[in-house]
C-alpha cells in the first residue's frame, strides 16, 4: 500500500513557497489548497508555487469553495456555485493540481434522485467546461458527514460511474453519516486505482457530523487496518491542526 499523507491548507500564497519546503522536512508528499473561502491565487503565483511543488516532489489538490449549491431552486445561485467552483480548476490547472474536490450542496425540498439527477447534469456541464478549456483537472466530489447533504457513499460512487468524475472519500464523514467506517462497501464501489482522501478525528450526533477533532492513534490504526491493499492513496489532514496530525500519521504509518 503506498500512502502520501499532507495538509489540508498551504497558508497565503505568499508564504506557500516557505510552506512546501517544510512539508518536505516532515516528510509530507502532499497537500490541499484551501480555496474554500475563495480562491486566493493569480495565475503567475500558481505556477511559481505549482513549480516549486513540483521540485520538491509535493502533490498538490485543491478543495473548491464552499458556498455551493448545485441543487438550488434559484438558477442564479447554482451559476454562482458552477463559477467558484470552475473557478479553482482554472488555477488548480496552473498550479499542477488534478483533484479539484467540492461538495454539491443540499437536498431540499426535493427527493433524493430528483437531487441526484440535477446534481448529475450540473456535474457533467462544468466537466464540458472543463474540457472546452483543456484545464488538466479531475472533479471529485467528497463524501458528506452531514444527512440533510448531498453526497453519501452510494451517491458519490453512482456519480462516478455515470459521468465519469472523480472522488474523495472523507472517512471522518462516512464515520460520522453511518455510524462506521464502511470500509467495505468503500472497496466495493471504489475498484479505482488512486484514491483520494480526507483524514481527522470528528464528533458526530443524530444527524452526523458536528465537527472535525484531532486525530488519535487509534483512529489512524484503524485506518490503516481498513485501508484496501494495492492502491495509490493520498490522505489528506482536515484536523484543526492539519500539519501536525499528518506527520503523526506518517509516523504511525511508518512505524506499524
Amino acid at each position: 500500500m503506498a500512502i502520501k499523507f499532507g495538509p489540508g491548507g498551504l497558508g497565503p500564497a505568499k508564504e506557500a513557497i516557505g510552506n512546501l519546503e517544510r512539508y518536505k522536512e516532515l516528510g509530507l508528499r502532499a497537500c490541499e489548497v484551501e480555496f474554500t473561502y475563495g480562491v486566493y491565487m493569480k495565475k503567475e503565483q500558481a505556477l511559481e508555487i505549482g513549480k516549486v511543488a513540483r521540485k520538491v516532489g509535493i502533490d498538490l489538490s485543491v478543495h473548491a469553495p464552499y458556498w455551493i449549491n448545485l441543487n438550488s431552486d434559484e438558477v442564479e445561485k447554482v451559476e454562482a456555485s458552477k463559477k467558484r467552483i470552475l473557478k479553482a480548476c482554472e488555477i488548480a490547472h496552473y498550479l499542477g493540481a488534478r483533484n479539484i474536490v467540492f461538495h454539491c450542496g443540499f437536498y431540499g425540498k426535493d427527493d433524493k434522485e430528483l437531487t441526484y439527477n440535477n446534481i448529475k447534469l450540473r456535474v457533467s456541464e462544468m466537466m464540458e467546461v472543463v474540457k472546452k478549456n483543456r484545464w488538466n483537472v479531475v472533479l471529485c466530489l467528497e463524501t458528506m458527514g452531514k444527512r440533510n447533504v448531498f453526497g453519501s457513499v452510494e451517491e458519490v460512487s453512482r456519480l462516478v460511474e455515470e459521468t465519469g468524475c472523480g472522488f474523495c472519500i472523507d472517512f471522518a464523514h462516512v464515520l460520522a453519516r453511518y455510524g462506521e467506517h464502511k470500509f467495505e462497501l468503500l472497496k466495493t464501489l471504489f475498484k479505482q486505482k488512486k484514491w483520494h482522501c480526507h483524514f481527522s478525528g470528528i464528533e458526530w450526533g443524530d444527524k452526523g457530523e458536528k465537527k472535525h477533532i484531532d486525530t488519535t492513534p487509534e483512529n489512524w490504526n484503524d485506518l490503516f487496518k481498513g485501508l484496501p491493499h494495492g492502491k495509490d492513496i493520498v490522505i489528506i489532514s482536515e484536523a484543526p491542526n492539519p500539519i501536525r496530525d499528518a506527520a503523526e500519521g506518517l509516523s504511525i504509518f511508518e512505524n506499524q
